[in-house]
C-alpha cells in the first residue's frame, strides 16, 4: 500500500518532562511512537495498541457552507494531548500514523486514502483513533472498516454509533459534504447487499429539517434526541442501544463535537447552546465499548483558525482563538477518556489490565 498524501505528525508530540525513567511520571508525548503505514510493517504483537491518524480536511465543511478550520485541527489536538498523563499500563502502546493531507486532492480522494490508512492500521492489529477534520472524516473511516472486513472474508455488519446534533443524511447529488456521509453509507450498503446499521445520539430538532427526520424513518434509523437524554430516561436509552448493538457484529464510534453544549465546545461549526454535557455522553460511550464490538473511534469538527501572520508571528484573535482552544482541549480530553475506556473494555476481555473503567473516567475529569 502506498499513501501519496501522507505526512508524519511526530513533531506535534512535545511537552513537559518530569522524568526520563519513571513511567508513572510520563506524559503521552513520551510514550507515542511513530508508525509509517507505507513501510509494509508486521502486525503489532503486543497486548493492546492504539494508532492515531489525522484527516486534515475541511473540504466537506466548506461544501456544507460551514465554518472552515478543521483541516488544521488534528495537529493542534495532538498538542493538547501531548501533556496528558500515562494512566495506563506499560503494556498499552500508543502510535502516531501521521496525517492524510487533502490540500491538493479532492475530498473523495482524501476519503479513499483515509480508508486505506484505517485498513492498514487494522491489518497491523491496532485500534484506530481518527482525528478530524470535518465530519466527512467518518466516511473515509467507514470505508476502511467496511473494506477490511470484506477483505477478511466477512460480510460487514458494522454498527455506526454517532454522537451528533445532526443526522448528516442529506442528498449528495451536488457532491459529498460533511452533511451527507450516513446517506452515502446507506447507499453503499444497499448497493453491496450488506446491512445498514446507524444509531445517532444527541439529535437536535432545531438543527434538522423535516425531510431529514423522514429520511431517517425511511432508512429504519432509531435515534435519540438530545432532549431525551436525562437521568430518568437513561435506562430506556441503554436498552435501545442494546437492541441496536445486538444486531451488529462489529461497531465503531464517531463523535461530532457539535453534540456538546457550547459551554464545553464553542469552537465548532454549529455551536449548540442546548447541547449535551460530556459527562452525560461518557456513560453512553462506556456502554457501547463494554460490548467489545468496537473496532475504531473518530472525533471530528473542532476548529483551529490559522492565526499566523506573514512574518511568522502569532496573531491573537480574541474570542475566536479562545473558543478554538476550548474546543481543542475538550476534544483532547474526550479522546483521552475514549482511549482509556476502550483500553479497559478491550483489555478486560483478555484479562490483561485490572484498572477499573470508572476509575479511569474519573481520573480523566480530575475526580480520581
Amino acid at each position: 500500500m502506498l499513501l501519496d498524501h501522507y505526512v508524519s505528525a511526530m513533531p506535534c508530540w512535545k511537552g513537559r518532562v518530569d522524568s526520563d525513567s519513571d513511567y508513572d511520571a510520563f506524559r503521552w508525548h513520551q510514550w507515542v511512537q511513530p508508525l509509517d503505514l507505507n513501510d509494509g510493517g508486521a502486525p503489532f504483537d503486543g497486548a493492546l495498541g492504539f494508532a492515531f491518524v489525522g484527516f486534515c480536511s475541511d473540504k466537506g465543511v466548506a461544501r456544507n457552507k460551514g465554518r472552515t478550520g478543521t483541516a488544521l485541527a488534528p495537529d493542534f489536538v495532538r498538542g493538547q494531548m501531548s501533556n496528558l498523563p500515562c494512566t495506563f499500563s506499560q503494556e498499552v502502546k500508543l502510535f502516531d500514523a501521521g496525517d492524510i493531507v487533502c490540500d491538493e486532492i479532492s475530498l473523495e480522494e482524501g476519503q479513499r486514502e483515509l480508508g486505506l490508512a484505517v485498513e492498514e492500521i487494522l491489518r497491523r492489529r491496532l485500534f484506530p483513533i481518527v482525528l478530524g477534520g470535518g465530519h466527512e472524516t467518518t466516511f473515509g473511516h467507514f470505508q476502511g472498516q467496511h473494506n477490511y472486513l470484506k477483505d477478511k472474508g466477512r460480510t460487514p455488519e458494522l454498527g455506526i454509533v454517532n454522537f451528533d446534533a445532526h443526522f448528516d443524511l442529506r442528498p449528495y447529488d451536488m457532491g459529498n459534504s460533511s452533511g451527507t456521509m450516513f446517506r452515502q453509507m446507506a447507499d453503499m450498503c444497499r448497493a453491496e447487499g450488506t446491512p445498514y446499521h446507524y444509531f445517532p445520539i444527541g439529535i437536535q430538532q432545531h438543527s434538522n429539517t423535516v425531510s431529514l427526520f423522514k429520511k431517517a424513518r425511511e432508512l429504519g434509523v432509531d435515534y435519540v434526541l438530545a432532549k431525551e437524554i436525562q437521568g430518568s430516561n437513561m435506562e430506556s436509552i441503554l436498552e435501545r442501544m442494546d437492541t441496536f448493538l445486538y444486531r451488529c457484529r462489529d461497531a465503531y464510534i464517531t463523535v461530532c463535537t457539535d453534540v456538546f453544549s457550547s459551554a464545553f465546545a464553542p469552537g465548532v461549526s454549529a455551536p449548540q447552546s442546548l447541547g449535551l454535557d460530556p459527562e452525560v455522553v461518557l456513560p453512553l460511550l462506556k456502554h457501547v465499548l463494554r460490548t467489545r464490538k468496537v473496532r475504531g473511534f473518530d472525533i471530528c469538527e473542532y476548529y483551529r483558525h490559522s492565526s499566523v501572520l506573514a512574518d511568522g508571528h502569532a496573531e491573537f484573535r480574541g474570542a475566536v482563538d479562545v473558543a478554538d482552544d476550548i474546543a481543542e482541549h475538550a476534544a483532547a480530553q474526550f479522546a483521552f477518556l475514549a482511549l482509556n475506556a476502550a483500553r479497559d473494555a478491550l483489555a478486560h476481555s483478555a484479562g490483561e489490565l485490572q484498572v477499573s473503567l470508572l476509575a479511569q473516567l474519573c481520573d480523566g475529569f480530575g475526580y480520581g
